[in-house]
C-alpha cells in the first residue's frame, strides 16, 4: 500500500485548503426547515463553480473528474477545516447522480445532470418501507404498468428530507410473485406529481430529517425508469455501492474533525477539583482511544482506495468502515456527554451542534444499512462465514 503524496497530489492539497478557507460558509448551517435547504444549495453552487461539485463524478459529466487519492485529499481538508458536506444534497450527489451516470439513458442524464451539479434541486431516496429497511428485497410498494406510464401505490419511510425533494429514486416491484430481488424498478418520481403526500416525522434532534411518503395512484411516465422495467435491484446495488464508495474517506474526515474539537474542548473546561478535564486519567484515556480509532479509520480508507487504485474490488470493505465510523461515532458523542455534562441537554444554547450530534447521531448505526446487517456481509464477504439467517 503506498502511502505517500506525490508531488502533484501535495500541490493539489495546498490548491484545496486554500480555496476551501477562502470559499466555505461563515455562517452556521442551519438545523432545520428551508433555511437549510436553501444553505446546502448555495454550498452546492459555490462548490461547483470552483470545480469542486461532485468530485467523484467523470468529468464527461460535468464532474471534477478527480482520482480516489485526489477525492480522499478533497475530503480530508473539509474536515480539517470543519466545512459543510453535502448536507440534504447527499442522495442528489451521491446516489442518484452516480446512478444516472453509470444507468441512465442519454435524455435522463443530460435533464437531470446539470440540475444536481448547479444546486438547483434536493433529491430524496424512495427505498425503505415498513418492513423493508435493510432487506429491500421486501419492498411491497406496486407499480402497475398502464399504457406508457407506471401506477405507484404505496408507502416509503425513513425518507430523507423528502419535504424538500424535486425529485425521488424510488424502488418499486413492478411485477409481484416472481421473488424477492426480481420485479423491481428503479424510478425517478417528481415529487410535485398528483397523488403523492408527504408526513414529515420528528426527530428526538428536534428536526424533521425524515418523513413518511404515501403514494395513491401516482402516474410515473416509463420515460422514468432507469435501467429496465424489472432491473431495479441491479439499479439499486449501483445506487448503494456509489453510496458507500462516498462515504468512507468523508465519514472518516469528519470523525476526525470531531475528535479534535472534543479534545480541545476538554481542555478548556473544568470538573469539580478545578482542573481541565484534559488531565483527568479517565477522560484522558477515552479520548486517546478515540484518536486512535479515528487514526484507524483513516488508515482503513487509505487501505481501501490503494486496493482500488490497484483495481482491486473493496468487497466487504465498505461495510467494514462504515461500521467502524458509526461505532466509534457513538462513543465520541457518549464522551462528550461527560465533558460537557447536563448542558449538552439543552437544544438552545451555544452548544447545539454537540446536542444535536449527539442525538441525531444515533442513526449512523442504522442508516444504510443496519450494524447487524454490516456484520452479516463482513462475515461472509472478508471472514468466509456462512450466511446467517
Amino acid at each position: 500500500m503506498q502511502l505517500e503524496f506525490s508531488d502533484d497530489e501535495r500541490r493539489f492539497r495546498d490548491r484545496v485548503r486554500t480555496w476551501v478557507s477562502e470559499h466555505k460558509p461563515k455562517e452556521k448551517r442551519p438545523p432545520r426547515g428551508p433555511a437549510m435547504r436553501d444553505f446546502d444549495l448555495g454550498w452546492q453552487q459555490a462548490k461547483h463553480a470552483g470545480g469542486f461539485g461532485a468530485v467523484s463524478w467523470p468529468s464527461e459529466f460535468g464532474g471534477s473528474g478527480l482520482s480516489l487519492v485526489e477525492q480522499l485529499i478533497w475530503f480530508e481538508e473539509l474536515g480539517r477545516a470543519g466545512a459543510p458536506g453535502v448536507g440534504c444534497l447527499s442522495t442528489a450527489i451521491n446516489h442518484a447522480g452516480p446512478t444516472l451516470v453509470a444507468r441512465g439513458d442519454q435524455d435522463q442524464k443530460a435533464f437531470h445532470l446539470p440540475k444536481i451539479l448547479g444546486g438547483e434541486v434536493v433529491w430524496s431516496q424512495g427505498f425503505s418501507e415498513p418492513g423493508a429497511g435493510s432487506d429491500l428485497g421486501g419492498i411491497r410498494t406496486r407499480a402497475d404498468l398502464d399504457g406508457d406510464h407506471l401506477v405507484i401505490n404505496g408507502q416509503k419511510l425513513w425518507t430523507s428530507n423528502a419535504q424538500f425533494a424535486s425529485y425521488q429514486e424510488t424502488l418499486v416491484r413492478s411485477e409481484p410473485g416472481i421473488g424477492k430481488h426480481k420485479g423491481l424498478t428503479w424510478l425517478i418520481v417528481d415529487m410535485t406529481t398528483p397523488g403523492i403526500e408527504i408526513r414529515p416525522l420528528d426527530t428526538i434532534a428536534g428536526d424533521q430529517h425524515f418523513s413518511e411518503v404515501f403514494y395513491d395512484n401516482v402516474r410515473v411516465p416509463l420515460a422514468n425508469v432507469v435501467g429496465g422495467l424489472g432491473q431495479g435491484w441491479s439499479v439499486a446495488m449501483t445506487t448503494l455501492a456509489a453510496e458507500r464508495s462516498a462515504a468512507g474517506a468523508s465519514h472518516a474526515a469528519e470523525v476526525a474533525h470531531l475528535v479534535e474539537a472534543l479534545i480541545e474542548m476538554a481542555g478548556s473546561r473544568f470538573g469539580p477539583d478545578g482542573r481541565p478535564l484534559i488531565r483527568d486519567d479517565e477522560i484522558a484515556a477515552r479520548l486517546a482511544r478515540h484518536r486512535a480509532d479515528a487514526a484507524a479509520l483513516s488508515a482503513m480508507v487509505y487501505s481501501v482506495i490503494s486496493r482500488a487504485g490497484r483495481g482491486g474490488d473493496p468487497g466487504g470493505q465498505a461495510a467494514l468502515l462504515y461500521l467502524q465510523f458509526g461505532e466509534l461515532l457513538q462513543r465520541v458523542r457518549a464522551t462528550a456527554l461527560d465533558i460537557l455534562g447536563g448542558e449538552i441537554l439543552e437544544l438552545d444554547s451555544d452548544l447545539e451542534p454537540w446536542t444535536r450530534g449527539f442525538l441525531a447521531d444515533r442513526m449512523y448505526v442504522i442508516a444504510g444499512g443496519s450494524a447487524e446487517v454490516r456484520r452479516n456481509i463482513i462475515a461472509q464477504q472478508i471472514l468466509g462465514l456462512p450466511r446467517s439467517y
